[in-house]
């Protein structure tokens, strides 16, 4: 026997179950009460009660407030027994089985990393995300743990109370949106900024008791008509109105930085229609746009196109009495409860009870897709992502064939082409929407059509994080960069290695150090990145770093070689085929590069650098990598011409400047692509506001082939300059 008051506990515990559950083990809910309830016995919360009540009221909340399964509100029960009792979790599965027992295993799991602050590790976070996988009850129930627990924060100590707010307020509240649990998402908010922010919470919910009454008679004057034209109609229906919650009314005063006095939409008015026909909802909606005026922009159909969460409602704002605005939510008993419960009305199991049906497993996709790969995230991407994936609004755009993509507010076309597979994303290089072709910069909205326009020769870059907003999209950015880092610092570095072993040089790791940081790159990885990216020229930097440090080069340490002695030593060595450079008025071929810091073209004027072993590097006279070295070691620069003759292509760029419209893009490619067949290597656009900011990397013949497209592209309307810049690695 027990005592009467958890006789009386047992008993409601029981009777909720009765009428919200589907179907009641009552044997099995009855034996978990009765070992929670021996297995807390001794145990106090810091409240001072009993601290079996905490696990009963999780159970409540379960059976009331998400209304899963019986083995739910057993696990509700037995959520802390392995935890914080002599009890371990063997002990629960012989008694209860492996359902209840996993159920309890993953929730203590999840108390564990918060409890250790491993959370903060972007590795343990996506172990917490992936262990409702197996089975999504764990974060069910541990949503209605949290909510307990946030009813009750004021018993904690003010540090570790804040800390807890915050969390809920970053994580829980997100996960219950995102699950679709309404009713418990607004009560985490709330009090997340009961605790977080006294003040602020304090006053707005003093002056909305104190319009309390006001509010409630000009909701009843509001509805009244609405009621009496759906009566007509003979709809069955509900009609209830409230005030906002208060941390979504904060957000709107902070958003709109007004006081509460100036923010109007604080009315809600909800039309609970009991049919199966959504056709009926479409009725009332139309019956209350006859009797207020609509606020067209506020109109949004989620039956139609229903939210990723599964969310189905009709919204809209109408000018109710004395000019205030109200909004509307009209929906059907069965979405309502949807947007209650979220994934939890759609708790359906297969025969065997092991795995999760279609519909539900639907539900639980998005984990996968953003958590199970492995990336090199920190915590902070992670829950930056994590949140805006959760929390933000959605849009609904459309690819060229009609198919729905459902994307966070604000998202891109970086965001979309990603959406529609990862090589799209990587190779995209501009967009259509709606037509238009328009930067990847550009926001999309709701109804837009999206095409993307990709190249093979585009890749990412690290501009496109900046303006990209999915998880998906970000990560993939992320690793496509760091990946290309990784190598281009491998490669940079087996480049370096293999000049100076060349050139015989031998400098120690703190005069190699020394050396990059005073060409004012952050790290080692940056300067080998910079080598293969061709922001600088490997040979020239070796010639400074000798004329810096004067290191014995081979034989070149024992004396300082005269210009005669050093080109013969060149001519002897370096011959080789090549386009038909001349130097110093020889028509001798001679081995020669050109430098990729400068990228210098037929009618540029020119000057060569000797370097030992490496023949002549050609740069444009106002290069800066040679500057420093005209003066330093005059006797390596030689005079150097162009072929007379010459049917190469040469690569450079130009940089585009204009004001931004729709097809601006098509109109620079054409003209440069239709100029003598001009090859376009790649390019890169940007948008800020109205401004456009291109930069295109092409192959030329020469200058005057430069000059003529550079002309060309003057001449469409919008540009405001073109320049020339060095080319890739500028």
């Amino acid at each position: 026997m027990i005592d009467s008051i958890y006789q009386k506990k047992l008993n409601d515990l029981l009777a909720v179950c009765r009428k919200n559950l589907r179907s009641v083990d009552e044997d099995l809910i009855t034996r978990a009460f009765m070992l929670s309830l021996e297995a807390h016995k001794n145990n106090l919360r810091a409240s001072g009660e009993p601290y079996f009540i905490h696990p009963f009221e999780v159970a409540m909340i379960v059976a009331k407030e998400i209304a899963l399964d019986d083995v739910s509100i057993a696990s509700a029960l037995l959520h802390d027994v392995v935890e914080d009792t002599d009890f371990e979790l063997k002990d629960i599965r012989a008694e209860f089985g492996d359902a209840v027992a996993d159920i309890v295993n993953g929730i203590t799991k999840i108390t564990d990393i918060f409890e250790s602050h491993e959370v903060t590790q972007a590795e343990s976070y996506r172990k917490l995300l992936l262990s409702m996988v197996g089975d999504i009850r764990v974060m069910l129930v541990k949503f209605a743990d949290r909510l307990h627990n946030m009813r009750t924060l004021e018993y904690l100590p003010p540090e570790k109370r804040l800390r807890l707010a915050k969390e809920t307020l970053d994580i829980y509240a997100p996960f219950a949106h995102r699950f679709g649990l309404a009713q418990i998402k607004w009560e985490l908010e709330d009090l997340s900024f009961k605790h977080l922010h006294v003040q602020e919470y304090e006053k707005i919910s003093r002056q909305l008791r104190s319009k309390r009454r006001e509010r409630e008679h000009y909701i009843n004057r509001f509805v009244q008509p609405i009621k009496k034209r759906l009566a007509e109609e003979k709809l069955n229906f509900e009609v209830a109105g409230r005030a906002k919650h208060i941390f979504s009314i904060y957000n709107k005063m902070l958003k709109r930085n007004k006081p509460l006095e100036e923010i109007y939409d604080l009315f809600a008015v909800r039309i609970i229609i009991d049919t199966k026909d959504n056709s009926e909802c479409f009725i009332a909606y139309s019956i209350v746009t006859e009797i207020y005026k609509p606020i067209p922009e506020r109109f949004k159909d989620y039956i139609s196109v229903p939210k990723k969460n599964g969310y189905q409602s009709i919204h809209t704002t109408v000018i109710g009495p004395d000019g205030r605005m109200v909004e509307v939510q009209i929906r059907t008993r069965a979405m309502h409860d949807v947007a209650e419960r979220g994934v939890a009305a759609h708790w359906i199991y297969k025969e065997n009870n092991a795995s999760l049906d279609e519909e539900l497993e639907g539900w639980i996709n998005w984990v996968r897709e953003i958590f199970e790969q492995k990336n090199d995230d920190t915590p902070k991407e992670l829950m930056e992502s994590f949140k805006l994936n959760l929390y933000q609004d959605e849009i609904y755009v459309f690819t060229p064939k009609g198919d729905l993509k459902i994307l966070p507010q604000n998202s891109t076309p970086i965001d979309f082409a990603f959406e529609i597979h990862t090589n799209v994303g990587y190779h995209c290089i501009g967009a259509k929407v709606n037509g238009r072709i328009v930067p990847l910069s550009t926001i999309l909205r709701s109804g837009d059509q999206v095409e993307i326009i990709s190249s093979k020769n585009q890749t990412p870059n690290a501009g496109w994080e900046q303006f990209a907003v999915t998880h998906k999209a970000k990560s993939h950015i992320r690793r496509f960069i760091r990946e290309e880092s990784r190598k281009f610092a491998e490669e940079g570095k087996e480049t370096w290695e293999k000049k100076i072993k060349r050139r015989k040089i031998s400098m120690s790791k703190e005069e190699f150090d020394k050396f990059v940081h005073s060409l004012k790159y952050a790290d080692i990885q940056e300067f080998y990145s910079a080598i293969v990216s061709q922001k600088i020229d490997v040979d020239t930097l070796i010639e400074q770093y000798v004329i810096r440090s004067k290191h014995p080069v081979g034989e070149e340490a024992a004396e300082a070689p005269d210009s005669d002695s050093l080109f013969s030593k060149f001519i002897n060595t370096a011959r080789d085929l090549t386009s038909g450079i001349s130097v110093l008025g020889m028509n001798d071929n001679f081995m020669h590069q050109y430098a990729k810091c400068c990228n210098p073209i037929p009618g540029d004027d020119i000057v060569g650098f000797v370097t030992t072993g490496e023949g002549i590097k050609i740069h444009r006279k106002d290069c800066k990598n040679v500057l420093s070295l005209r003066l330093a070691e005059s006797e390596r620069i030689v005079e150097v011409g162009w072929p007379s003759e010459h049917n190469a292509d040469y690569i450079t760029g130009i940089h585009i400047h204009g004001e931004d419209r729709p097809a601006l893009l098509s109109d620079i490619t054409h003209a440069i692509s239709t100029y003598k067949n001009t090859n376009i290597r790649s390019v890169n656009v940007d948008s800020h506001g109205s401004a456009f900011d291109g930069r295109f990397v092409l192959y030329v013949k020469d200058t005057d082939h430069l000059s003529r497209i550079i002309e060309k592209i003057k001449n469409i309307p919008g540009i405001d300059s073109v320049e020339r810049f060095a080319g890739k690695g500028e």
